[in-house]
């Protein structure tokens, strides 16, 4: 029986006079991946915001596991206990070290003890390579290996899904394969995952389908193969031309 983790329902949201979503919906299923891509400005990160109750939508519902979580009734941390966030630019407590970055939401969210704390918060920065680096501050680490501290943060709340916000854009390119590198690990883990990012490569390797936001609308969604071979539209063709001649990955990569 196929589980749907997370239905999204006419999804609507705007900032003053601006309308960056305009009814979006989908659904995600136990263990999918999917890729959300567009121009900037198209209301993909405010989507998963909205996803994850740090942006309150203006309508539309969002579900996950078939329980409401838009109606303001449950509890924001028990939520975000539930849907992981890794964000574009890290969002590390800078005062702290690697190990207690990752600890922390342990402790003091699911009220873990600290000796367990402590254990899992290891066992999660060696899974993404970085053990060596627990007592590193922030500021001692490169981008990488700050971003995969986020997604050891992360996954050591055992989230049911996670979301990416374009987890490698403020990265320089030397450094963005170490962190893909974990993403692909997680996803052949059976991690549910929805990203936004313009790693064409990486999203043709690992995702269920991709889906095409434009002026806040899904313009156009499907499967990899089908997406990047014969696009239906003629804005997302030329979308993926340019990002093809920005990033050198989409529609000619094997």
């Amino acid at each position: 029986m196929i589980e749907k983790l997370l239905v999204i329902e006419d999804l609507h949201k705007s900032f003053g006079t601006l309308d960056v979503l305009k009814g979006i919906s989908l659904v995600l299923e136990m263990g999918q991946k999917k890729v959300i891509i567009g121009p900037s400005g198209t209301g993909k990160s405010t989507l998963l915001r909205c996803v994850n109750r740090l942006t309150t939508p203006d309508s539309g519902r969002v579900y996950l596991d078939g329980v409401e979580i838009t109606n303001g009734k449950g509890q924001l941390s028990k939520l975000r206990q539930q849907i992981g966030m890794v964000f574009q630019h890290f969002n590390l407590f800078v005062h702290l070290n690697a190990l207690d970055n990752v600890r922390i939401g342990l402790t003091d969210v699911k009220r873990m003890g600290k000796k367990e704390a402590i254990q899992k918060a290891m066992a999660v920065l060696e899974q993404v390579g970085l053990a060596e680096k627990a007592g590193s501050y922030p500021a001692e680490l490169s981008g990488g290996q700050q971003q995969r501290v986020g997604i050891a943060r992360a996954i050591a709340m055992d989230p049911r899904i996670i979301l990416f916000d374009e987890p490698t854009s403020a990265l320089d390119p030397e450094l963005i394969g170490e962190v893909l590198m974990v993403m692909t690990q997680l996803a052949e883990e059976g991690m549910t995952m929805l990203l936004v990012t313009h790693e064409m490569g990486f999203a043709r390797s690992i995702c269920d389908e991709i889906i095409f936001m434009e002026d806040g609308k899904i313009l156009e969604q499907g499967p990899p193969i089908q997406f990047f071979k014969s696009p239906k539209h003629d804005r997302t063709r030329r979308f993926l031309h340019k990002i093809t001649e920005l990033y050198g990955q989409g529609e000619g990569e094997e």
